[in-house]
């Protein structure tokens, strides 16, 4: 257990660290990445049933159970909303209404709002029915993100809706420095990450045949611009396993720290078991989960999900580094009670990166 002093201690140590990174951004509301990660004050994370398939009423309502958005952001003007949209299919990624209602909200409440994704695959350019390959050419990565963008209805959505549509694999890249980093002390980034003052992640709650799980934190992969660091991450996770990254811990953690995320909820509408990101079985839960605290929020889901805290690699990693909370009875949980929404999910047969590099992300186009 973390006492009060040693997590007050790591807490400063990151704040000092964060604010020497962000260097000329100090001068607008930044939020800090380790605020609530090293704070013993008790996350709150809400649980929201879905009933009549009203999505969009079920996340308005897992927000007002966090205080409401205007309490949430409230510190906040740029706002980037980060979804999951691994490849075009649509069974596997974030759906669209999530992000419609969120945008929405944060707009009603005088927000500037923009929609960021650096996607893994597209059907017809990196993938096709036997494999798919990765690529660092940037005319391959903007032909990627724009076909999982239209397919999906986000070019539609982001027209609707009024706000931009950002490819995090090109563009104009920066490079900040990781403070505390496991592996990678610095990271290559898409400058809009820098210039936004919130980071919201929206996951679809999903399998994982690498990190046992994907929620709000695993979806920080999808910050690694491919132009640096190829499609599928491929070059990532070659890097991080050999420098003993299990259940690709690190690079997600890295990149967690490197940037501002402060609110997570998770698209628990359909989500997926067995063979996840993207070859899993459907499962409608109903269900939309939400919090402030990346970790608190992807912990309560994974219990949903019949998991154990301790059997994800992310959620180890991070509590040996002192993040918080460290268990469940160190958040304050509001809404459903996880015991009646709980389901065991089929798990995916877990594989180190190796592996599945011999099939998946080991040609190169």
């Amino acid at each position: 257990m973390i006492t009060k002093g040693f997590a007050a201690l790591d807490r400063r140590e990151f704040l000092r660290k964060s604010m020497v990174t962000m260097g000329a951004l100090a001068a607008v509301p930044v939020l800090d990445p380790f605020e609530e990660l090293f704070t013993t004050a008790l996350p709150v994370v809400s649980i929201v049933k879905i009933k009549d398939d009203l999505v969009d009423y079920a996340v308005e309502q897992a927000i007002d159970l966090l205080g409401g958005i205007s309490q949430v952001t409230r510190r906040f003007n740029k706002i980037m909303l980060k979804p999951n949209l691994v490849s075009d299919n649509p069974n596997s990624t974030t759906k669209p209404v999530v992000i419609k209602t969120l945008a929405q909200l944060m707009k009603k409440a005088g927000k500037e709002v923009c929609i960021g994704e650096g996607s893994a695959a597209a059907v017809g350019i990196n993938a096709d029915e036997n494999d798919v390959y990765f690529t660092r050419k940037a005319e391959l990565l903007d032909k990627i993100q724009q076909q999982v963008f239209d397919k999906l209805g986000y070019t539609k959505l982001a027209d609707e809706l009024g706000v931009p549509l950002i490819n995090l694999h090109t563009g104009e890249l920066v490079e900040v420095e990781v403070p505390d980093a496991h592996y990678f002390k610095k990271l290559t980034i898409h400058r809009s990450l820098r210039e936004i003052d919130m980071l919201c992640s929206v996951p679809m709650m999903k399998t994982h045949a690498l990190a046992t799980v994907t929620l709000g934190l695993k979806n920080m992969i999808g910050l690694y611009p491919g132009s640096a660091y190829c499609s599928v991450r491929s070059c990532v996770h070659t890097e991080a396993e050999m420098a003993g990254s299990t259940g690709v811990a690190y690079e997600i953690l890295d990149m967690v720290k490197a940037n501002k995320l402060g609110l997570t909820v998770i698209d628990g509408s359909m989500a997926m078991e067995g063979q996840g990101p993207s070859n899993g079985e459907l499962v409608k839960m109903d269900l939309i989960i939400a919090g402030t605290n990346p970790l608190a929020a992807d912990m309560v889901a994974a219990a949903i999900m019949g998991f154990e805290h301790t059997e994800i690699p992310t959620f180890v990693v991070a509590h040996q580094s002192g993040m918080l909370p460290t268990s469940l009875e160190e958040i304050e949980i509001r809404g459903e009670r996880i015991e009646t929404v709980k389901r065991n999910f089929v798990r995916a047969t877990v594989v180190p990166w190796q592996s599945i590099k011999e099939w998946f992300g080991a040609k190169e186009v």
